[in-house]
């Protein structure tokens, strides 16, 4: 195990480079780092929100919207349901006044099974014995369906874990940043994110519903109704976003958001930022059927209850694509298109607290974190030369190159340093330590016991080794599982933990073995003080 080959003896040592490479941009300030040439590494670690400073905002659900949105679902369920029945029910004088969907059946003879189809909509709720939807009927010509209280609570508690997913990857894309998620009793989603200390950004990244829809526009609505917010039957009065007046729509609903597959920033053909959309395959058929039967007409495109345009459909859009325009500014249409694709929120979010944490604490933070790895590492280091002697000039070199070799991996990978990450690191310190402490006991022993020098370093390594990976292995795994249940500064504990048990591993067997085999080949001792 101590023969060596040049190529092992390379490998290592650059491998310790990249480690001292892809650190050293962590120890300048990002305003000198951004000015380096461009190839030059220039990766820096993420601080967490208790290093860095940034925003912390407490958002609830607004629940009278969760409702109205529940009620539009069922509207468009009961719609679709009773069109694809054979014979197709015809239905008419749609009211969800109330907080209740009920519906006219045009044909007393469709009654009962129509009233049947909706049965099957309502589903059961859990154990309770009660389902989400109660159905009932007035007259034998009306039915009405009314959301239960144990339906409304079990819809909720859905939607506000899909909001948190959706918020997280608003903030966090790549799943790289330490922000954290998560939901506060029923109603309520707590968010951090380090390194922001302006949330109006936040605010208005995370506050965006980004329900899009597209509706056509009602041609045969009056100008002076629309004025007025008055619009025909089975029209609605929106907004437009530009605060131009107001538009009649067709309520129902072309195609949505939710048959999006892709969405990103772009520029049309006068340099106008634009967000280009991509529909899925049941989107683009039905985008195409639309367009080709309304070639000439105009539709509204709408975000949130707001119409950022209404142009005219000039030809088919066969191709599944679309743009979306709205005298965007290239940051706004980048806003845009990361919250359509990052899914639209199931219930509206308001901010009902924020606060925002100075980074002037967290300089502090980061001082007294280096103060005590600093000292702790030198503690380590002294006890090792004084205890081992060459062998711990050997440790010493090789906890010098885990750290950095931890510093390049939180840089790579974008992970964020919190103050537990702190602790992480001074605890693959002692790991590090503790790996050099079983080998060159292990030697001494072997010494002890008659081998000669090269047997006993060699038997002392390989028969060592075997409890470092063992007993690493049990880290890792605890590491693992912190990763995946937990959140914020669990996690970055966690990334830290890991990170530095594979380098501490290497940088304890690999590394220091290299440095004893290459002493070893040079002077053949023949007395091994250890």
């Amino acid at each position: 195990m101590l023969d060596y080959s040049r190529w092992k003896i390379w490998s290592i040592w650059l491998v310790i480079a990249f480690g001292v490479i892809f650190s050293i941009p962590s120890f300048f300030p990002k305003a000198e780092v951004a000015s380096w040439p461009s190839y030059v590494p220039r990766t820096q670690i993420n601080l967490g929100l208790d290093l860095a400073g940034g925003s912390q905002l407490l958002l609830e659900a607004d629940v009278s919207d969760a409702a109205k949105q529940r009620l539009a679902a069922m509207e468009e369920s009961v719609t679709t349901e009773l069109r694809r029945s054979e014979p197709r029910i015809a239905i008419g004088d749609v009211s969800t006044q109330g907080g209740r969907l009920s519906f006219m059946v045009r044909d007393p003879a469709q009654f009962d099974a129509a009233y049947e189809r909706m049965r099957t909509l309502s589903q059961p709720v859990g154990l309770t014995g009660r389902r989400d939807w109660d159905v009932s009927s007035v007259d034998s010509t009306r039915i009405v369906m009314t959301p239960t209280p144990q339906g409304a609570a079990e819809s909720l508690k859905n939607s506000m874990v899909v909001a948190r997913d959706v918020v997280r990857r608003r903030i966090d894309p790549n799943g790289t940043k330490e922000v954290t998620v998560i939901n506060q009793g029923q109603r309520r989603i707590l968010v951090a994110v380090p390194g922001v200390e302006d949330p109006d950004a936040l605010k208005a990244l995370i506050g965006q519903t980004a329900r899009l829809e597209f509706k056509l526009v009602d041609l045969t609505a009056d100008e002076a109704e629309v004025a007025q917010g008055r619009a025909p039957a089975g029209s609605q009065i929106l907004q437009m976003a530009d605060g131009s007046g107001k538009i009649a729509v067709q309520r129902r609903v072309m195609v949505s958001g939710e048959q999006l597959i892709k969405a990103s920033q772009s520029f049309d053909q006068n340099s106008q930022a634009v967000v280009s959309i991509t529909f899925n395959t049941a989107g683009s058929k039905r985008f195409g059927r639309v367009t080709q039967e309304n070639t000439g007409k105009p539709f509204a495109i709408i975000l949130d209850d707001k119409v950022l345009s209404a142009p005219n459909i000039n030809e088919p859009i066969l191709g599944g694509q679309a743009q979306i325009s709205g005298n965007f500014t290239v940051e706004s249409a980048n806003q845009l298109a990361v919250a359509l694709a990052s899914g639209k929120l199931p219930v509206k979010l308001d901010v009902i607290e924020e606060r925002t944490v100075s980074a002037e604490l967290g300089k502090d933070s980061i001082d007294k974190g280096a103060i005590a790895s600093v000292a702790a590492t030198l503690v380590v280091i002294v006890f090792m030369l004084i205890t081992y002697g060459r062998f711990g000039v050997y440790a010493t070199a090789a906890l010098l190159a885990n750290a950095f070799l931890i510093l390049a991996g939180l840089a790579i990978f974008g992970a964020a340093l919190t103050l537990p990450g702190i602790a992480g690191f001074v605890l693959t310190i002692g790991a590090a330590v503790d790996a050099n402490v079983l080998i060159n006991e292990r030697i001494r022993e072997e010494q002890r016991r008659g081998r000669k020098i090269l047997d006993a370093i060699d038997t002392g390594y390989k028969e060592a080794s075997t409890a470092i990976f063992d007993a690493n292995i049990t880290n890792v795994i605890a590491a693992t599982i912190m990763y995946m249940f937990g959140s914020g500064p669990v996690r970055g504990f966690a990334v830290v933990l890991m990170i530095g048990i594979i380098t501490s591993v290497f940088t304890a067997v690999n590394f220091t073995r290299m440095l004893v085999a290459v002493w070893v080949r040079a002077r053949r001792p023949r007395v091994l003080h250890i």
